[in-house]
């Protein structure tokens, strides 16, 4: 009888299910949090040209090498533009906070409580070797990515159940039970490789060989480590898709590898490629005086604003070590930092201090918690910091004018709390120096570095800066073999389940993960919780602030600087659009002029 009722009731259970998918109507589009702001039947994003022609080279650099085409797996470097010949099942905007609208998938299915979605895809999308795109695919993607890819797609996809194949052209994915509203989205950002050109072949590996894609561009001739570049497929089958328009304007894309950042430049000025984002605010101020190009109209040189969150760039600790699981010794030596002097002396005054972890942005937290932060950080009172609740978070500060004492005379008296003593000049506990390994992989950072390293030597800690090649620098990173790093953790307008890679503690320990930190927090845990499961927007504000809060008042991390802006030089060869969108300068809509 009792089998009976059992199968009875999984009975209904299926024809409930049944039920709730023939009610889910098929969309364009989907927000994170209330509607896009494209309707069904758009044309193209605000912020392309839809006409823009086709044709032309752009080159372009990047600094240092690389040693495989495949960019899903930890093994290897990629090279610049590697993900060009791939596509995702969704694509986003890039003038919303969080939007995807159909690529390969034309449509997507899914209930009011996002506990399942399903993919069609476009009867058209096509991989490069002409055969179509099937939910084969679809399928193996997922599997293979979760199995044998890059660990960010492992936490990623961790809330995933299953995956079926329902028809040639549609895939469902079912989710374990949580309140994740964001999964739809991440499957969304599913990169869908071809089931049949992997059959046989080492996923795991790295290749030289271009692998197989569907997306706008295909390698057509590379140097290892030296250049690459890709050319635009003339027959590619989304050209005119909504999402496409305007885009991928290029016939060719060039990428050549450089050793480092000054003789970049000097290449650039040189007419060796032709468009650059600078990232150095000393070389913006002084080193394009001397540019022919500004000097006879050749060249364009401008600042183009935006309104993406900077995110978080700054010395990371790395809490697996000994030396720094005490946050009195995180916050004293944040004290030796002095960005007003190296923001007057090297930056020429262009930077604005960061003090949060999602800064230019509404995320940011600022004065003290409001009632609905509160609501959320009360039941973890007893596991933050106290100053949480009672004080506004600040990194500390000088006058700018190289004189530090009383920013060391707060550090010292914070690593006494901790223990530390100076014996002989140097700061000892238990015998034990105080010494560690500052790790770069350019040398611009070192004159950053430096003077940082000789405010910790007036405190008696030995601070060595040591600046290696991308190769040994990625694989001392994969595996955590570092006391102190430069890390930029960037962030968007719609923060969810990245969130689980930055800070939780399960992604502390798995190599190549972004939790360099090694942050194991169960207050940071549960918050991340909560933002993942913000079901609007007024709710996932006040919950990052919350976390925003809880990790600075940790001092994982000494915070650097943020621009809020894009600086950009070119050769002008090139058209744009006239709008830039928040999330600021998209260079595959700009175009070579005829």
């Amino acid at each position: 009888m009792a089998i009976r009722v059992l199968i009875l009731f999984l009975a209904a259970l299926l024809l409930a299910a049944e039920a709730e998918a023939e009610t889910v109507k098929p969309v364009h589009g989907i927000a994170m949090h209330g509607t896009v702001k494209y309707p069904d039947g758009f044309t193209h994003f605000d912020y392309v040209n839809p006409d823009a022609p086709k044709g032309g080279e752009i080159r372009l650099a990047e600094i240092g090498g690389w040693d495989s085409l495949n960019p899903f797996i930890v093994k290897g470097e990629p090279p610049g533009g590697a993900d060009l010949p791939f596509e995702t099942l969704m694509t986003g905007s890039a003038d919303e906070a969080f939007s995807e609208y159909g690529l390969i998938a034309e449509s997507l299915e899914t209930p009011p409580d996002r506990s399942w979605v399903i993919y069609n895809l476009r009867p058209q999308a096509r991989w490069h070797d002409g055969k179509p795109i099937t939910a084969d695919d679809v399928v193996f993607s997922f599997e293979i990515l979760k199995a044998k890819g890059h660990p960010r797609f492992r936490f990623y996809y961790a809330a995933v159940d299953k995956v079926e194949k329902l028809g040639e052209r549609r895939v469902r994915f079912s989710f374990k039970p949580g309140d994740n509203r964001e999964l739809p989205l991440i499957l969304g950002q599913l990169p869908v490789l071809p089931k049949h050109y992997w059959q046989g072949r080492d996923f795991a590996a790295t290749t030289l060989e271009p692998p197989l894609g569907s997306g706008p561009y295909r390698v057509v001739t590379s140097e290892t480590g030296r250049t690459i570049t890709y050319e635009r497929v003339k027959d590619y089958w989304g050209a005119n898709l909504p999402v496409r328009k305007g885009e991928d304007n290029f016939d060719r894309i060039r990428y050549d590898s450089y050793r480092d950042t000054t003789v970049a430049l000097e290449a650039f000025k040189a007419g060796e490629y032709d468009w650059r984002l600078e990232n150095e605010a000393r070389k913006w101020a002084t080193a394009y005086d001397d540019w022919a190009g500004l000097a006879d109209g050749r060249g364009r040189k401008e600042a183009l604003s935006n309104q993406r969150p900077a995110g978080m760039q700054a010395f990371a600790f790395n809490l697996r070590r000994d030396l720094f699981k005490d946050p009195l010794v995180r916050q004293a030596l944040a004290y030796a930092f002095d960005f007003e002097w190296t923001n007057k002396t090297l930056f020429y005054g262009q930077y604005k201090r960061t003090g949060s972890y999602f800064a230019n942005s509404e995320l940011a937290a600022t004065g003290l918690p409001g009632p609905l932060e509160l609501k959320v950080l009360e039941p973890l009172r007893d596991t933050v910091p106290p100053e949480v609740f009672t004080t506004v978070y600040r990194p500390p500060a000088t006058e700018g004018d190289g004189a530090i004492r009383p920013n060391l005379r707060k550090a010292m008296a914070l690593l006494e709390q901790a223990g530390w003593r100076v014996e002989d000049g140097k700061l000892v506990k238990d015998g034990r120096p105080f010494a560690f390994e500052i790790l770069l992989v350019q040398p611009t950072w070192e004159r950053i570095a430096l003077p940082f390293a000789r405010n910790l030597a007036r405190l008696g800690i030995e601070a060595n800066v040591r600046t290696v090649d991308t190769a040994q620098y990625k694989n001392r990173l994969d595996h955590y073999d570092f006391d102190m790093v430069v890390n930029v953790w960037g962030e968007s307008q719609s923060p969810g389940n990245e969130q689980a890679s930055f800070w939780g503690s399960e992604s502390a320990d798995h190599p190549g993960g972004q939790n360099l930190a090694g942050i194991k927090n169960p207050a940071v845990d549960a918050l991340v919780d909560l933002v993942i499961a913000a079901p609007d927007r007024d709710t996932l504000v006040a919950r990052t602030r919350a976390l925003d809060r809880v990790l600075l008042w940790n001092h994982y991390v000494i915070p650097h600087w943020y621009l809020g802006s894009d600086r950009l030089v070119w050769w002008d060869k090139f058209g744009r659009p006239a709008v830039t969108p928040a999330a600021g300068v998209q260079m595959l809509t700009w175009w070579a002029k005829p």
